[in-house]
């Protein structure tokens, strides 16, 4: 990936967890950057920029309002992501993913083609893809552990959207769900809490 915003010094980073950041549509890596203090200290944090241009600002892959995308964008960015993945793991104890948004869909998707690769997977505010390809190729030797976060009412994910992460979730990873009333499409202080927590349990403990 062309851009890439470090918590940590290159000097610092040697075997420490991974947590790859991937930001929503229409924003930057910026967007996770600001979360950085929010996420254990035992952690690097890597802010990774979408490589699609969104305006001035950057995404994953092209959307409409219900969300449709086109698969050929979306594996040609996964293949981009995983290979700058590739290319830094083996300086870290372990790679987990942290995607809002658009970033959810992308962590998502790059669970369920490598799921032996990651520790564990935090999506917030976002939603898990619809496609008879990847429901064909996944394979999960065991539930991946997986927080999702987000308010009930947020007015950004499409109801249908909203319908199927939930039954994917709930059929394929460990799941733990919280909801936020009154957050909307945002990431608020309380929720980072919980989420540090499950990162200390299942990447740390």
């Amino acid at each position: 990936m062309e851009t890439v915003v470090w918590s940590k010094p290159e000097h610092e980073r040697a075997g420490t967890p991974l947590l790859v950041m991937l930001h929503g549509y229409g924003t930057d890596e910026l967007r996770m950057v600001n979360l950085f203090p929010q996420i254990p200290k035992e952690f690097t944090c890597a802010a990774v920029r979408g490589p699609m241009p969104i305006g001035d600002h950057y995404g994953w892959f092209l959307l409409d309002y219900f969300l449709a995308n086109d698969f050929a964008d979306v594996i040609s960015t996964t293949s981009k992501v995983f290979a700058w993945i590739d290319s830094v793991k083996h300086n870290h104890s372990s790679v987990s993913l942290l995607g809002y948004s658009q970033g959810m869909a992308m962590a998502s998707t790059l669970l369920r083609l490598r799921p032996e690769g990651f520790r564990a997977t935090v999506g917030l505010s976002g939603f898990v893809l619809e496609n008879d390809l990847l429901s064909l190729s996944e394979s999960f030797d065991s539930p991946p552990p997986f927080f999702w976060g987000r308010d009930k009412g947020d007015p950004v994910i499409f109801r249908d959207a909203v319908q199927h992460t939930e039954e994917w979730l709930n059929t394929n990873t460990a799941l733990t769900s919280r909801s936020y009333p009154g957050m909307g499409h945002r990431i608020e202080a309380p929720e980072m809490v919980d989420v540090s927590a499950f990162l200390r349990y299942y990447v740390l403990r």
